[in-house]
């Protein structure tokens, strides 16, 4: 059977420090692969080589990555300084529209950490430039040094919103989850639901009011470890239930385009 298509945004890399990329982590792949049921396939986050209505008609679900680069405040109206870090506008460009487009017509996508905020963007909200500046916050930021397991490691708990759609989909109202960031939400969006939070009260889980369509985003990574994480394999296992039932909806209308 021919598995429906997650469209997985990359982010601009330099490789060797001069060799321009658009990448995607493996761990990204294997989840939607291996976890989700679908086709991974990497999308160029620039404006220039992709538009809003071939990715939206190419794929049947997105997975909005994790990535170095902040969302530019401008997006959200504020003015960049140096606590908002380094930008990429051509991911910008392309994911906040998505995000929305997405939203009004019920095609499925899962934010991750930058996707996450980028979701609370795209709906009206504005993002914290450094959580741990934050009076009572604690530092959400990736540990500096260790081996890869030890920065994914679990470090705090998300309770849920008791018999929320996190609730009912982990089968427990708290969890324990990675955390590898700086940013997070200031002010939610009109139409975002803030479903789970961090002991310190930051946004850790969400999803969007009235949408017709998967739209759960998490502030953690649960693509690590994604097949044997009692919280990852849920989240992604749902997402491809989601990304396969679009694409049922979507054989007849391409089949006639």
């Amino acid at each position: 059977m021919k598995r429906p298509v997650v469209g997985i945004i990359g982010n601009m890399n330099l490789l060797n420090e001069s060799y321009p990329v658009h990448a995607g982590g493996t761990m990204n792949s294997q989840a939607v692969a291996e976890v989700a049921g679908c086709l991974p396939v990497i999308i160029p986050s620039d404006p220039r080589f992709v538009s809003l209505s071939d990715l939206l008609d190419l794929c049947d679900g997105f997975l909005l990555t994790g990535g170095r680069p902040n969302v530019h405040p401008e997006e959200y109206g504020e003015a960049e300084t140096e606590a908002h870090g380094c930008f990429d506008r051509g991911r910008d460009a392309i994911t906040l529209p998505l995000v929305r487009a997405c939203v009004e017509r019920g095609q499925p996508f899962l934010g991750i950490c930058r996707g996450f905020q980028e979701v609370n963007v795209a709906m009206g909200g504005t993002l914290h430039p450094e959580i741990r500046d934050l009076p009572g916050r604690m530092n959400h930021r990736m540990p500096p040094d260790g081996t890869l397991e030890e920065k994914f490691a679990l470090r705090h708990a998300v309770r849920f919103t008791p018999g929320g759609v996190f609730h009912r989909l982990m089968g427990a109202q708290e969890v324990m989850t990675n955390s590898l960031h700086g940013q997070g939400i200031n002010r939610p969006g009109p139409r975002i639901v803030i479903d789970g939070v961090a002991p310190d009260g930051t946004a850790e889980a969400l999803h969007v009011r009235d949408a017709p369509g998967f739209t759960l985003s998490v502030q953690w990574h649960p693509e690590w470890n994604a097949a044997d994480d009692p919280v990852s394999r849920p989240l992604f296992t749902a997402f491809g239930n989601a990304v396969m039932a679009w694409s049922k909806r979507a054989i007849p209308a391409r089949k006639s385009a």
